[in-house]
């Protein structure tokens, strides 16, 4: 770009303790473009931009604001530089109006008191610059998400920001709901706004971004333009190796015996009597619309949920399964869907996160065997390489891919027979998801039988050995290796009956 820079960040380091979290990482953004800015979880995308908005302050380097060197030791700083971050988790008073939330911190006042009037008819504008369909009165906690997200937005709009960075601001919003925030940014983006875009969405990148700037290891690896992005670089770029190594499951497997074995399993409701079976060794993939009871399926097995009928054979024979306890006693692991709600001890450390179910098998007498948790623990985190600065940290502050790849290490923990991953990979980059896959295949050559539901279809066709479909609550179909395909998947998915002519090669 011939015009200079409005944002430079030159050699920009963060260290907490002994853990570099960024190491001399050098950004440059320009007024009226959408700079997407990506990375594996955990490389520092948001540590870099917590540091231009205040929350942190760089171990050293400098920012540089319209060619001029900017000190920036707290929010106030950033406000005042005309920087704007939206977090992923809303910063907003959600008991207070619109109006109030834009206005806050900043009221305005005339004789010691609050223009309430004025501050409702300048945040009604900022409204009706947005195209937003609510009101400068009506309470913040009475917006849906994509509407809080937009108050965000109008707050830096009536602060004259000129950078606005937002953090992976899609997370929680519907397609519907996404589009209309994609086209406000374009529309920001032609009023000169200089907008940084966190992202681990490909799609999102490809439609937006005018530049895409990388990090790795809490390092700048480099820039591509629009008209250079491509896939395949993009990933090499963020993990060290191309797309293409990604998938690497090997299929040429040696299946044992059947481990696990459904026979007319029901809840009576969401799941229809569903019999299927998953060997030691492979990996079964279990796809099918949202809706269509795969998640139900998994929590009867896992004892979250009491079937109403149907029967549990682990390992040749019959077993109740009362609870979770009771699963896990049977050598099987659950990772579900929301590791957050579901999932992760948020408050807790990491390392508690990952011997949680295997407290009462290393407990003598009531009495935790410490040593032998610490061991687990330290194991889990090098075998998945989970990037955390200590054991000690709080699993609610670690990036998304981190809290996934700590889920499934307590798993891996329990020496599991059965290992059950509801959506093992949603809400992590190309690089988590790499070693996942990994440790996924590491545990079906240990003859670990895998159940993995998944609603990305790339992800059933490249690691599943057998996929069973499932429509409505009920089976529609199963495939074999050489019949695994996304068209196959889809047309079993959609209760369509396969005809029984050659099915195509997978994709």
């Amino acid at each position: 770009m011939t015009q200079p820079p409005i944002l430079e960040m030159r050699d920009i380091g963060k260290r907490f303790g002994q853990f570099d979290a960024l190491k001399s990482v050098n950004l440059t953004v320009y007024l009226g473009e959408i700079h997407a800015l990506m990375g594996e979880n955990g490389a520092g995308k948001s540590t870099l931009m917590k540091i231009l908005a205040g929350a942190y302050t760089a171990s050293h380097g400098e920012i540089i604001i319209d060619g001029r060197p900017r000190i920036i030791k707290g929010p106030k700083d950033a406000l005042a530089a005309g920087i704007t971050l939206i977090y992923q988790e809303m910063n907003l008073a959600p008991n207070l109006t619109v109006a109030e939330n834009i206005f806050l911190g900043s009221e305005l006042q005339r004789v010691g008191l609050v223009q309430r009037g004025k501050m409702v008819r300048e945040a009604q504008q900022v409204i009706d610059r947005l195209g937003a369909q609510f009101h400068a009165t009506d309470l913040v906690m009475s917006l849906t998400i994509a509407e809080q997200q937009q108050v965000e937005i109008g707050r830096a709009l009536h602060r004259h920001s000129r950078i606005l960075v937002m953090d992976e601001p899609t997370a929680a919003l519907s397609s519907r709901e996404t589009q209309r925030l994609f086209d406000l940014i374009k529309r920001l983006r032609q009023e000169g706004m200089a907008i940084i875009y966190i992202s681990h969405r490909m799609a999102e990148v490809y439609e937006l971004s005018d530049r895409v700037s990388v990090l790795r290891d809490g390092q700048y690896v480099g820039s591509l333009t629009r008209d250079t992005l491509s896939a395949s670089e993009l990933v090499r770029m963020m993990v060290g190796r191309p797309l293409s190594d990604l998938f690497n499951k090997n299929h040429q497997i040696n299946v044992g015996d059947v481990r696990l074995e459904l026979n007319g399993l029901t809840d009576g409701l969401k799941v229809k009597p569903v019999s299927l079976t998953v060997r030691s060794g492979e990996i079964v993939g279990l796809s099918g619309l949202v809706g269509a009871g795969r998640s139900e399926l998994a929590q009867l097995v896992f004892g979250v949920h009491k079937p109403t009928g149907g029967t549990i054979r682990v390992d040749g024979k019959t077993v109740t399964i009362r609870s979770p306890r009771d699963a896990i006693a049977f050598g099987i692991g659950f990772l579900p869907e929301n590791r957050k709600e579901q999932g992760l001890f948020l408050d807790m450390a990491a390392h508690e996160n990952i011997v949680m179910p295997t407290l009462e098998r290393d407990s003598r007498f009531g009495l935790l065997n410490r040593r032998k948790a610490k061991d687990i623990s330290a194991n889990a985190i090098r075998s998945l390489n989970i990037r955390v600065p200590h054991a000690q940290v709080r699993a609610g502050g670690l990036s998304g891919g981190n809290q996934q790849k700590l889920l499934v290490s307590r798993w891996v923990a329990i020496q599991p027979r059965i290992l059950i991953l509801d959506e093992p990979t949603r809400g992590v980059d190309v690089g988590a998801k790499s070693e996942i896959y990994r440790m996924m295949g590491q545990l079906a050559q240990q003859g670990v039988a895998i159940l993995m539901i998944s609603s990305e279809l790339p992800e059933v066709v490249g690691m599943s050995d057998r996929v069973y479909v499932m429509c409505e609550g009920q089976l529609a179909g199963e495939l074999s290796r050489r019949d695994i395909s996304q068209e196959n998947i889809m047309t079993l998915a959609t209760g369509v009956v396969l005809s029984p002519t050659p099915l195509k090669e997978p994709l």
